[in-house]
C-alpha cells in the first residue's frame, strides 16, 4: 500500500516525469502526465511515441522503472492515447 495521497504524489511524479522527459524527446517523443490516482500514474506519450511498438517498454522500463525508483516501488504508469484523456475511472 503507498503510503501518500494521490494530491501528496503529483508534484514528485511531475518531477519524475520532467526528468524523463529529455531521454524521450531524445527520439522525438514526449510525455505529459495526465494525473495520479489510487497510486497510478495516468500519462499521454506524444510524438513519435504515438503508435511506437517499443512504447510500452518506455512507460515499463524507462518511466515507471524511474517512478519507482525515486518515489514509491508499488506505484504503475498507465498510458492514455490522445481522445482518452477523460478515461481515467475506467482503466
Amino acid at each position: 500500500m503507498i503510503p501518500f495521497t494521490d494530491e501528496e504524489l503529483y508534484e514528485p511524479v511531475k518531477n519524475v516525469i520532467e526528468k524523463v522527459r529529455p531521454s524521450l524527446a531524445l527520439d522525438g517523443g514526449d510525455i505529459k502526465l495526465l494525473g495520479v490516482k489510487n497510486g497510478v500514474v495516468y500519462v499521454q506519450l506524444g510524438g513519435a511515441c504515438v503508435g511506437c511498438g517499443s512504447s510500452g517498454n518506455t512507460l515499463k522500463y524507462g518511466v515507471e522503472r524511474q517512478l519507482r525508483m525515486d518515489i514509491h516501488p508499488e506505484l504503475s504508469v498507465v498510458n492514455l492515447p490522445m481522445g482518452m484523456e477523460n478515461q481515467m475511472d475506467a482503466v
